[in-house]
């Protein structure tokens, strides 16, 4: 029974790897303390709700996942994506406000899991990477903005990048010098640990900040004498085990941004996950992947957590401490609990503002404008998807950006197959290759135009396909022979059917016979469901050489 239940990992687990997984489960552990109490306030909730998603999430995605060193746990865009997805349900940090954060997550795992069941792992590539790159920069900015408030000891109510920027402009003059000092202090330290220091020393950086911050938080009791924001009583013990299912309304409320974080979770956690898996030589299952962020995330809603996923630096992290298993996942967890079960009385005078330096630090990085830079020199419309995706999120919002930018990269893709290139060929003497006329020297026949046809044939260009073979016949009016070169064409629905029966009505009406070359096994197969095979009349070529010989 136990052979059965456990993962392939654990059945196959070796003496040599405990020590680092060990190693590795305790870096991390140090790193994801802070973490995950600053991530929970970023998505509005309070500090314990980050630790108890840093537990049992942790332990279910070693059961199901396939990764061997992904990290998963509370992640700064999803925190954003969680905030944003319930600001307009009810109040941060009420009872109703955890209840939702709790059900977004299981509705995102149970998403993630009929997703994983159904084999939907192709959607990790639906998001092209310049999308992906825009939204997180755009997130990035968008936390890093919203962080300077805490950072400096600021209050006042602002809603979204442009209107917080402009109201840390106009109140900097009431920011809590004390905090402001605090906050920047920590903030040039945990850059300086990251720039100057290697090792495991820059790794367990930000937990040494966090103990000073609060150590002299406390001796001089800043909360009560000049007003430094703390994070106050953290409860100990560890989370009761319960799950509600959601009402009508709640589902209509949270299924969208639920689908969003999973989509955005999956792409986050299966890049990071397929980029450390092959500096080992292994493989990543993007199906297993569904499953174990989904169990993931409904383990974490099942002990009072949020959605999380995958992260980058946790993951690295994790990696380069030397975890060979995700047993190193487990151990963070057991070390969790231990945190929860006696050691959260520590964290009470931790300044809020060293969170918030936490934060900036962690997704500074993740702002890249090298993908804008390269897309630009080699797609336009690749860099367009990024802007827009980007300034999107800056302006109209974390869910409205990452719907813009998908939006933008399917039109793209459209607008890109609806004007397929169409070349006409010659061979080239003395071979048997056949080139573009207008790129190489090579022979032609008078009577004779052969089409490359260089796209898919569907619904989006069989117009544009159909109107330009009329056009290069207008070019050629002795033309006879019409041969079309199907080796770029892998797919063709109804429309295309359609757009070539008609075409082949036409062209015998005005005495031309049409050809075809190289035709794929499933083209052929769908145009042998017409009468078009049989139109052409033994006219269908294995070869454009052969093809060349008989009609030229």
């Amino acid at each position: 029974m136990l052979n059965k239940i456990l993962p392939i990992w654990a059945k196959s687990y070796q003496k040599s790897w405990l020590s680092g997984d060990l190693i590795a489960g305790l870096i991390v552990t140090v790193m994801l303390i802070p973490q995950s109490l600053a991530y929970a306030m970023l998505a509005g909730l309070p500090p314990e709700v980050g630790i108890y998603a840093s537990i049992l999430p942790l332990i279910a995605y070693a059961l199901f996942g396939s990764s061997m060193t992904l990290a998963v746990g509370p992640v700064a865009v999803v925190s954003l994506m969680t905030a944003n997805a319930l600001q307009s349900l009810a109040m941060q940090g009420t009872p109703e406000y955890v209840a939702l954060a709790m059900l977004l997550a299981l509705i995102s795992g149970v998403m993630l899991v009929i997703f994983g069941l159904l084999r939907f792992g192709v959607l990790s590539n639906l998001l092209s990477h310049p999308v992906i790159s825009g939204f997180i920069t755009g997130s990035a900015l968008v936390i890093t903005i919203g962080q300077i408030k805490p950072l400096l000891g600021l209050s006042f109510k602002a809603d979204g990048a442009l209107h917080n920027l402009t109201g840390i402009v106009t109140h900097l003059s009431e920011a809590n010098l004390t905090t402001a000092a605090i906050g920047i202090s920590a903030l040039l330290a945990l850059w300086l640990s990251r720039t100057l220091l290697k090792g495991i020393i820059a790794k367990l950086a930000p937990m040494f900040v966090v103990i000073i911050a609060t150590a002299v938080t406390a001796y001089y009791q800043l909360a009560q004498q000049v007003g430094v924001k703390i994070v106050g009583t953290v409860p100990a013990g560890l989370p009761s085990l319960h799950l509600a299912a959601p009402t009508a309304t709640q589902l209509s409320n949270l299924w969208l941004p639920a689908l969003l974080i999973s989509l955005v979770g999956l792409v986050e956690s299966v890049s990071v996950a397929r980029s450390l898996a092959q500096k080992r030589k292994q493989r990543i299952d993007a199906n297993k992947e569904l499953l174990g962020l989904g169990a993931a995330n409904v383990a974490s809603a099942l002990s009072g957590g949020y959605p999380v996923t995958g992260g980058f630096a946790r993951s690295g992290v994790n990696f380069s401490a030397g975890a060979n298993t995700p047993l190193a996942g487990v151990i963070s967890a057991i070390l969790m609990s231990i945190v929860l079960l006696g050691m959260t009385g520590w964290f009470y005078h931790l300044p809020q503002t060293v969170l918030a330096a936490t934060i900036i630090i962690a997704v500074i990085t993740l702002v890249d404008f090298s993908v804008l830079k390269h897309a630009w020199h080699f797609d336009r419309t690749d860099s367009f998807a990024f802007l827009a995706t980007m300034i999107g999120v800056l302006i109209l919002g974390v869910e409205e950006g990452i719907v813009l930018g998908v939006v933008l990269s399917l039109a793209s893709m459209i607008f890109k197959t609806s004007q397929p290139h169409i070349a006409v060929v010659g061979r080239v003497a003395g071979t048997e290759h056949f080139r573009n006329v207008e790129r190489h020297q090579v022979e032609t026949a008078p009577h004779l135009l052969a089409l490359r046809i260089d796209e898919n044939i569907y619904f989006g260009n069989a117009a544009v396909v159909e109107l330009t073979i009329q056009e290069a016949l207008q070019k050629q009016p002795l033309t006879t022979n019409l041969l079309l070169i199907m080796s770029a064409v892998n797919r063709i629905d109804y429309t295309g059917l359609e757009m070539l029966t008609d075409l082949q009505d036409d062209l015998k009406s005005r005495g031309i016979k049409l050809c075809l070359a190289e035709v794929k096994g499933p083209v052929l197969d769908a145009l042998t469901h017409s009468a078009l095979p049989l139109q052409l009349e033994q006219c269908i070529y294995l070869s454009t050489h052969e093809a060349f010989l008989a009609l030229s």
